[in-house]
């Protein structure tokens, strides 16, 4: 699941965003005058510096001037206080430049960690399972208290100080000279990507306000299966089961693959998740038990009696829709970033779009897909269903019930306490020091929580980090509630390594998000190891392997369903929710058409659009598949490894771009063809021995 911080702390991602360009591409943003620094002050700034400082500042003065140039207002003053502000506040002694560094730095850490820790307690009701939610709560829940500090210190001018003196370097100069670059000079560098927009904080103020309306709503999104009903007015789930869409719908539907009658359950939850995206769902069966609902008709019955109800109206794309118009308000205040799409890739994640597609539809288009769904089909003896996309039976726990994986966590984890306190023996097993294992663990508060879980990191070195999971009160940690778990656990693991043992605050935490994905990923896939169930299958490796193609697969489709949608709906600003809703459901078929109906033999599923990430988080889809192809190539260096000390050592490079980072991490760059060459080893070892 995602890292929720990331997602919520919207003032401080802001604060973090950096352009794309460099400095002679740098537009001069006008205020309500339409004052702007001109080309012919600049040049003369830059040459008075060069006569005071010589040459060898050049490049830190021609880029550092177009900077603050670029984001200078008139309320900030004339152009020739512009000219006494550069003059007066470039910084060209080393020793100097260090301590303005140390300052920033040391304060900033500072002001992100009192932020955090405001974010906390004012989203504490929403966040945790403490009772209901109140309109009252979620104004409080949708408050940023960072969202004036880009305000705050463009006016009392360290902004600008920054801006001036510590350059901004695009990607593309990142990843070309980053490789060179000692440790400080990354620091610098990424000190230099802090302060690159001046966005209004009413502007910041109301996309948090938008993020947390979504959030709010996929959070109560939950349905009770026991009153779900066929047309025998049968049911299949136990009567206090309820679970959220989509996470719990789906790992749900995952589980029924060890059960010998989970077919029919896994149909039943299908129709639910395509009632959901087409918005045919009624309304009062959501996060409610007082009606019995058949998705198949879409009837629904009180006391033994049909009750006509209304269908949601909608809801799910104008919350979308809402997300798209917050975001939107942002762009004219990004000259080179004129889109969240653009945001997303090229300052975010710091992988360019054409690249993450290119990568996407490699793995999906792959002819390697058919030969996987016939290995499905095979082993399930039947045709392949839509909902096979999350087929669960290449694992090992596949051939163990979720009952019984059931029994054995809620024993050995009661209550919240009881995780908290396992966590360092879960790191022993992951191979760990006990010292540094009992380190981290101290870093990590385990909260219960509303959704189905998520992990809040630490932004300054004497907070914790949270992990929140869900555990029905007085029942246990079910095993669904485990897997997260273990998962969030290895984000909250990330998040306190990369505050810890980075070595420059500005360089703590994972290149992007999907990086953080990738760690939580190699916690999740150890799961029954770290229950200390073990499997003797020799073709335990080569089935991993075709697994891990098999999520890959399915979730680099969602992902390409996310673009889309996002690339449609800046083409179409002025749609409606409804058109939108029309639009992700065709965007979804379209794309199933093309990768997936060959394989499936099944024409327009729209199940790639069921991602609540879609609708409560903007573009995070991406990450996860990125987060997929980061974990194998880790996967494979790491084998005969220690993970506990290969994690601590990849981490600790801290937030370089991705295509440095993997390559000092494991000796290559991101790409899909290494799982496609050994996903086709693995099929054909599997093939081989089936004789066929």
């Amino acid at each position: 699941m995602k890292k929720l911080l990331t997602i919520i702390f919207v003032s401080l991602l802001f604060v973090f965003s950096a352009c794309t360009e460099q400095n002679n591409q740098m537009t001069n943003k006008t205020d309500d005058t339409g004052k702007v620094i001109s080309k012919s002050t600049q040049d003369k700034v830059v040459k008075d510096l060069l006569n005071k400082y010589g040459e060898s500042a050049k490049f830190r003065i021609e880029r550092g001037v177009a900077q603050a140039a670029s984001l200078w207002k008139s309320t900030d003053g004339s152009e020739a206080d512009f000219t006494k502000f550069c003059m007066d506040n470039f910084i060209a002694d080393s020793i100097k430049l260090d301590e303005v560094f140390n300052t920033f730095s040391k304060n900033l850490e500072s002001l992100n960690g009192h932020y955090n820790q405001i974010m906390l307690d004012l989203r504490e009701k929403m966040d945790l399972d403490k009772g209901e939610v109140s309109d009252f709560d979620l104004l409080f829940a949708s408050y940023s208290p960072g969202s004036h500090f880009t305000d705050d210190f463009f006016n009392n001018k360290i902004a600008f100080i920054i801006c001036l003196n510590f350059p901004y370097y695009t990607l593309q100069e990142k990843e070309d000279l980053g490789k060179n670059w000692s440790r400080k000079e990354w620091a610098y560098a990424r000190m230099g990507d802090v302060f690159t927009a001046r966005i209004p904080a009413q502007i910041q103020q109301d996309f948090s306000d938008a993020l947390t309306q979504a959030e709010n709503y996929i959070v109560n999104y939950n349905i009770y299966m026991g009153n779900l009903i066929d047309d025998k007015n049968q049911t299949y789930f136990p009567k206090d089961m309820k679970l959220i869409t989509h996470w719990n719908l789906r790992d749900e539907l995952k589980s029924q693959y060890a059960k010998s009658d989970g077919l029919v359950h896994q149909k039943m939850i299908y129709e639910v998740m395509k009632r959901i995206i087409t918005q045919t769902i009624p309304e009062k069966v959501i996060n409610s038990n007082e009606y019995n609902w058949n998705p198949y008709t879409n009837k629904t019955f009180k006391d033994g009696k049909e009750v006509q109800l209304t269908a949601e109206p909608d809801t799910r794309y104008k919350t979308l829709l809402n997300n798209y118009l917050a975001s939107k308000k942002i762009d004219e205040y990004y000259p080179k970033l004129p889109s969240a799409i653009a945001r997303t890739f090229d300052e975010d994640l710091e992988i360019r779009e054409k690249d993450v597609e290119q990568l996407f539809t490699q793995l999906v288009s792959s002819p390697i897909a058919k030969q996987v769904g016939e290995l499905i089909s095979k082993r399930l003896g039947r045709p392949l269903e839509p909902f096979d996309i999350w087929y669960d039976g290449f694992k090992s726990r596949s051939a163990i019930s979720e009952d019984e994986l059931t029994k054995i966590t809620s024993k050995k984890y009661p209550t919240v306490d009881a995780f908290q306190k396992d966590i360092p023996n879960i790191y022993a097993k992951l191979g760990f020091p006990k010292d540094k294992a009992q380190f981290i663990a101290s870093k990590i508060q385990v909260d219960p929580a509303r959704g189905a879980g998520h992990a809040w990191g630490a932004e300054m070195r004497d907070q914790k980090s949270h992990l929140r999971t869900r555990i029905p009160q007085g029942k246990g940690m079910d095993y669904k509630g485990y897997n997260i778990a273990v998962h969030e656990l290895g984000h909250n693991t990330e998040q306190t390594i990369t505050l810890h043992d980075v070595d420059y605050y500005m360089l703590h935490g994972v290149p992007n998000t999907a990086f953080t994905e990738a760690w939580a990923f190699v916690f999740q896939q150890r799961d029954l190891d770290l229950l200390g169930i073990k499997t003797n299958n020799p073709d335990a490796d080569a089935l991993q392997m075709i697994d891990t193609y098999w999520q890959m697969y399915e979730i680099m489709g969602v992902a390409l369903v996310d673009m889309q949608v996002w690339n449609w709906m800046y083409k179409n600003p002025n749609a409606t929710s409804e058109q939108l809703k029309n639009q992700v459901i065709q965007i979804a078929k379209d794309t199933w058409n093309k990768y997936y109906a060959p394989v499936f033999g099944v024409k327009d599923e729209p199940i790639l659009a069921i991602y609540s990430h879609m609708i409560d988080y903007p573009l995070y889809l991406p990450a996860y598949p990125i987060g997929h192809i980061v974990q194998y190539q880790m996967e494979q260096y790491m084998k005969g490894k220690n993970v506990g000390s290969e994690m601590v050592r990849m981490l600790s490079q801290g937030r370089l771009v991705p295509k440095v980072w993997m390559e000092k991490a494991v000796g290559a760059d991101l790409s899909v063809e290494p799982i496609l060459k050994s996903t086709q080893d693995a099929l054909d070892k599997i093939s081989a021995k089936s004789g066929n």
